[in-house]
């Protein structure tokens, strides 16, 4: 990859954000690194998921319970539902959201419909009212950290890792005034992208968590089809230089091959030793690099946490306002 070059304009996503992808460009760019050589696949490792300790979190918030309405048997909030402004308002309706959308992620993987498309409407709507909180509060990290003292402390933990890894992606783009058309498409169901993570994981090493947390940063799992403004491609956003190394001749717009080519860069970089290296090489950027392990480490301690970032929208940001490109209620 190269020097960071945030996809046209759009903003960053962020299990806090709604965006796709930095779309950082996989691939030589002027000052760059050297690319390293071409990894041939190599045999699984025990080691291949485990992960560095993710960036230090900000300090600790109180994180005790409060009198926290429990979510309703069926939480359905409209696609433009109103989002509170305040600290506990906002507390309040983060912790109704992120508990009912965990309920509802158990049930869609208990009734075996991870491997369809689409996801089910509940899961889509709760996921869809979490992230516009987040994105909120990934932009106002003083109202973040009174909300955060206010929820119970499951939610809190979460809500400490994804505010943090959203704040570091909205550090890296910038509004646009500019009419830009981002083309958008529905993501491969969520079971087959896991089948692809994993069979990178165990050809290269490198975990399937990390890929994860790529693919979302880059083109929100696909969704993104666009190519960025310094002409990186497909998914996993790669410089066509980059994947002539590293794509083992395959499509760059197709998410299995781009995964794998992801994966092949990665491992070749220096993933699983020094994740850290691999990463920055994918991306010049330290937010960058932070946003990805700080994701990673969260879906290793949460499997649903995969979930939850899948059914996150496209979104970009305008002056004054975030612009959704995709998800229910546009027409």
């Amino acid at each position: 990859m190269g020097k960071l070059r945030p996809l046209l304009a759009l903003t960053a996503v962020v299990p806090v954000m709604a965006v796709v992808a930095l779309a950082a460009a996989c691939g030589q760019a002027p000052g760059a690194a050297t690319v390293p050589p071409r990894t041939p696949p190599q045999p699984a490792s025990p080691s291949s998921a485990t992960l560095p300790p993710a960036p230090p979190l900000p300090t600790p918030l109180p994180s005790v319970p409060t009198a926290t309405t429990p979510p309703p048997a069926v939480f359905l909030p409209a696609p433009d539902a109103p989002v509170p402004t305040t600290a506990a308002g906002i507390a309040h309706a983060l912790a109704v959201a992120t508990l009912a959308l965990r309920a509802s992620i158990d049930a869609w993987e208990a009734a075996g419909g991870i491997g369809e498309w689409p996801p089910p409407r509940r899961v889509v709507l709760q996921a869809l009212y979490q992230q516009r909180l987040y994105r909120a509060l990934g932009r106002e990290p003083a109202l973040a950290s009174r909300v955060i003292a206010r929820l119970p402390g499951g939610v809190a933990a979460e809500a400490r890792t994804n505010v943090a890894a959203g704040t570091k992606l909205f550090s890296l783009v910038h509004a646009t005034r500019r009419a830009i058309e981002f083309r958008t498409r529905p993501p491969l169901p969520a079971a087959v992208l896991l089948r692809y993570y994993r069979e990178a994981e165990r050809r290269f090493h490198v975990s399937w968590e990390v890929l994860a947390a790529v693919n979302y940063i880059e083109s929100k799992f696909g969704r993104v089809v666009s190519p960025s403004s310094a002409g990186a491609q497909g998914p996993m956003q790669f410089i066509p230089s980059t994947w002539a190394a590293y794509g083992m001749g395959g499509d760059v717009h197709d998410p299995h091959d781009a995964i794998l080519g992801a994966a092949n860069y990665l491992h070749a970089s220096g993933a699983p030793g020094d994740y850290r290296s691999a990463l920055y090489s994918y991306n010049h950027a330290e937010a960058y690099v932070d946003a990805v392990l700080l994701y990673a480490r969260h879906m290793v301690n949460d499997p649903r946490a995969f979930f939850e970032y899948y059914n996150w929208q496209v979104f970009v940001l305008r002056p004054g306002r975030d612009v959704r490109l995709t998800g229910p209620g546009l027409g």
